[in-house]
C-alpha cells in the first residue's frame, strides 16, 4: 500500500490543538477524508474520522490496523503539512 496524494488544510483556531484537516489517496484507488492534524505535547500527530456513538463515545470509521500503517500515513500527512507552512 502506498499513499499516492495528500492534501492539507491548515486550520488557525484561537484555544485549539487542531491544526488541520487532511485527505489522502492510498494506491490511486482508495480515498479517506478528515484525517484530524492536533498539536500534542510530544509534537503533530493524526487522529482518523469517527463518528459519535449512541453512548457518547466515538469510533473510528476508518483506521490503520497495525503500528507499521499508522507511522507511513501519518508522516506522509505531517510532511505535506509541514510543506504547507
Amino acid at each position: 500500500m502506498q499513499v499516492t496524494s495528500v492534501s492539507v488544510k491548515k486550520i488557525e483556531k484561537e484555544g485549539s490543538r487542531m491544526r488541520g484537516i487532511a485527505s489522502i489517496l492510498l494506491d490511486d484507488s482508495f480515498a479517506v477524508h478528515d484525517i484530524r492534524i492536533i498539536e500534542g505535547d510530544n509534537g503533530l500527530f493524526i487522529a482518523m474520522p469517527s463518528r459519535k456513538t449512541a453512548t457518547g463515545g466515538y469510533r473510528d470509521i476508518a483506521h490503520p490496523i497495525n503500528p507499521d500503517a499508522r507511522k507511513m500515513l501519518e508522516d506522509a500527512i505531517i510532511a505535506e503539512y509541514k510543506k504547507a507552512e
